[in-house]
This record gives C-alpha cells, sequence and structure tokens, in this order.
C-alpha cells in the first residue's frame, strides 16, 4: 500500500469538495524529536496557506516550542503536560486535564503527525470530530480518517519524513507541498548568539564552524569524540576558523571530551548549554555545521547553512531531501542500517568513517561558503 492511501468515512476527495471554510479550529499534534519537527515544516506551511483564515494551533513537547519560533505557521502553540514535579500553571493538570481543556478550546480538526496512540486518544477525549493520522501504534479506531503508511514485508519502507507528512497534508487538500522546509529566529535569538560569538572575540573574517557530537536518539549515532577534535584543529589551522561546540544538557561530557581533544582554541557551548533558539541563530550565523545525523542537522538545511552529516545506525532514506549544501558520509557495515541506540557489536560504521573523510567534505563546502562571501 502506497504512503497516504486512506481508509475513511469520506475519502481526500470529499474532504476537499468541503472547502477551506469547513474546518475553522484545527488542532496539529507534532512529532517529538527536534529533526522531525523541522521536518514537518512544509506540511505546517502547507496547512497554513489551505487553512488561511483558520485557527491553528500546535501542540508539542514544551522544550521543542523554540524550534518553531518566529513561525507564521499557528496561531498558538500548546504544551504536552509536563513531567512528574512540574506544575502547568493557571491550567488543569495531566493528560485527562488537557483533554478537558482542549474540548473547551472547540478544535474541529486534528492533524496527527506524531504517530503515538496516545495522541489519537486525546483527540478523541478532547471530541474533536475529524481525527486525521496514520493508522499505526493500534490507533486505528481512534481515527476518523486513516492513512495507511506503506510496508514491505510487515516493516514500514523507509522514505522521506517532509514525503510522510505532506501525504498527510496532501490528504487535506493542501496542493502546494515542497520539501523545502524552513525555520526563522526571533531578535532574542539573534541576540544570545551574537553574545556568544562575541564572548569568544570572533573576528570579522573568520568563519563559523559549529561541531554537534551528541545524539539524543542514543550513543551509537556518535561520531568518536577524537574525530571531531581532529577535524577542528584541521579547519582552524587550515581557515583560521572560529570553533564551537554545541550540545544538549546531556550532552555537556562528549562536547567537553571534543575540546579536552583539540590543540586549537574551541568554544564549548555549556555555560550555560545554549538553548535550540539560540542554537538556530547560531547556525544560520555559521559557515558550516558539521554533525551527526540528529536534531541541528535540520536547522541547517533549513537555515541554508553548509552541513556535513555523519551516518552511523540510521538510515538515510528516512530524512533525505536532496539538500544542496549537505554532503552526507556513510560507509556500508554488514550489520547496518541497524537502527539501534547503542551498538552492540564494535560501533565499525561509525569508527570506519576516518577524519580525513570528514575534513575533505567540510574543506570544499568551507572553500564555496567563503568564495560567496567574498563575492
Amino acid at each position: 500500500m502506497d504512503v497516504g492511501a486512506f481508509s475513511g468515512p469520506e475519502g481526500p476527495e470529499s474532504i476537499q469538495a468541503q472547502g477551506k471554510s469547513r474546518f475553522t479550529r484545527i488542532l496539529v499534534v507534532m512529532p517529538n524529536w527536534v529533526g522531525d519537527v523541522v521536518m514537518a515544516t512544509p506540511a505546517l506551511r502547507a496547512l497554513r496557506e489551505r487553512f488561511a483564515d483558520a485557527h491553528i494551533g500546535l501542540l508539542l513537547k514544551g522544550h521543542l516550542a523554540e524550534i518553531l519560533n518566529g513561525g507564521i505557521w499557528m496561531d498558538e502553540v500548546i504544551h504536552w503536560p509536563a513531567g512528574k514535579g512540574k506544575s502547568r500553571p493557571k491550567r488543569r493538570q495531566g493528560f485527562l486535564g488537557l483533554a478537558a481543556e482542549l474540548r473547551d478550546r472547540q478544535f474541529d480538526l486534528a492533524v496527527l503527525l506524531a504517530n503515538s496512540f496516545r495522541s489519537a486518544l486525546l483527540a478523541r477525549l478532547a471530541g474533536i470530530r475529524r481525527r486525521v493520522g496514520y493508522d499505526r501504534d493500534g490507533r486505528g479506531m481512534l481515527l476518523t480518517d486513516r492513512l495507511l503508511p506503506a510496508k514491505v514485508h510487515g516493516n514500514y519502507l523507509p522514505m522521506p519524513m517532509v514525503d510522510y507528512y505532506n501525504a498527510v497534508a496532501k490528504y487535506l487538500g493542501c496542493r502546494d507541498c515542497s520539501q523545502e522546509m524552513e525555520l526563522h529566529t526571533t531578535p532574542e535569538e539573534e541576540s544570545t548568539a551574537q553574545q556568544a560569538i562575541k564572548y569568544a572575540a570572533v573576528r570579522v573574517d573568520q568563519p563559523i564552524v559549529v561541531l554537534n557530537p551528541g545524539a539524543s536518539f542514543g550513543s551509537a549515532k556518535c561520531w568518536p569524540a577524537e574525530r571531531f577534535a581532529e577535524v577542528g584543529d584541521k579547519l582552524v589551522t587550515g581557515f583560521k576558523a572560529a570553533i564551537f561546540v554545541s550540545c544538549a544538557p546531556n550532552e555537556i561530557d562528549i562536547a567537553q571530551k571534543v575540546a579536552d581533544n583539540m590543540r586549537q582554541p574551541v568554544t564549548v557551548l555549556n555555560k550555560p548549554v545554549m538553548k535550540l533558539g539560540p542554537s538556530k541563530a547560531l547556525i544560520r550565523s555559521a559557515s558550516l555545521l558539521i554533525t551527526n545525523d540528529t536534531g541541528p542537522r535540520h536547522f541547517a538545511k533549513a537555515l541554508g547553512t553548509p552541513v556535513v552529516t555523519i551516518f552511523g545506525p540510521t538510515d538515510p532514506r528516512w530524512s533525505s531531501n536532496k539538500c544542496p549544501t549537505e554532503r552526507c558520509l556513510m560507509v556500508k557495515v554488514d550489520c547496518g542500517p541497524c537502527m539501534k541506540r547503542e551498538c552492540p557489536v564494535d560501533h565499525r560504521c561509525m569508527t570506519r568513517i576516518t577524519s580525513d573523510l570528514v575534513f575533505e567534505q567540510a574543506r570544499e563546502l568551507l572553500k564555496d561558503r567563503i568564495a560567496v562571501a567574498v563575492k
């Protein structure tokens, strides 16, 4: 079954025939990974264009909200309930409290970009009349309109997540669904990024290179910190680059390990850890990002910053979008792509990628970027 095939009470022809005015309050439940949020932006843009007069609310995890700061696709952002020990001031508590809150807001269409069972259950409990999403995670009976993801021999067929989310938008009648991801920054985010650049005493003529050695998915995605350091040293020597090492709160150790192995000057963004919003702004200002296959990679692609992406256990077909300023490095191994969070063998998919291979790709992208800047 092709992705986007439907199973529901009416089907795409009838839902499109209802016209733009049929849905006046739309809730879009966003995915839970940084990169997936970015890859959903073409679908958000298409939904905003088709339902220009509707009120669109986005539901996502609180720490991901900064990714979409400055965007024009939504009228409000709603957060999932905080974890244990954290409160939601002036709002009802927990999952059922959120469902009651959404019921009060009287949304008439739920667009479930998240694949989870709980997202469909929430929409059902919130009394949202039309609930559109993929039939997976055992939630089919909770949906009114079910899209069927492509499978081969019982396994999901790898496909670009941009296309996966766009298929939902197309089902709802959106015609202009490009692969072009889009992010924006706010003046506050730009100011924080510029303060970090100023604090590091970066000269105007220095290219900024951001190294991103962590990965929330798991250690199997991480290229060795020592090799990030080797590439960083070569870029300082060859291009007088200003090197920044970014990290999430749980990635401070690996970021510091990169810095400890560098012989050249380097700034680790860990005091405090730079949040996602300012990280967008820093990557936008950078001449190059070198990263594992993780969230900031998609920041670069959406903001037009050249990026070298190092793949290990993940299948690049899930996130492909033919970005002209990205270079992807991956070696074929007999056990991959395994999609495991931790390597059960010897991490050969990552250790066989040498620092020379990464530096060569980085060098070519940086040369092109500097040449454009000079013009």
